[in-house]
């Protein structure tokens, strides 16, 4: 009965593989958009515009709430970790 099946479901395997594909880069980029290392550089990063002048206290403290939020988020999810990369 497994080859049977195998031979039925071949037509799809491209399908498959690309399904499988496309969830490891969901996978990747969520774990990169949570990654506490990476929202704190990114954090640094508005604080120097800031700094800079090359945005606003406001549009600052936005992006800088935004960032928070996703910190938070990021220590609720499975696997959390507390350093990042």
């Amino acid at each position: 009965m497994g080859l049977i099946k195998e031979v039925l479901l071949l037509p799809a395997a491209p399908l498959r593989g690309t399904v499988w594909v496309a969830e490891r880069v969901l996978e990747k980029a969520e774990e990169d958009y949570y990654n506490p290392g990476l929202i704190r550089r990114e954090i640094e990063q508005v604080d120097e515009l800031r700094r800079t002048g090359q945005i606003s206290d406001e549009a600052a403290e936005e992006w800088e709430d935004a960032l928070i939020e996703r910190l938070i988020e990021s220590r609720r999810r499975p696997g959390a970790r507390g350093g990042g990369h």
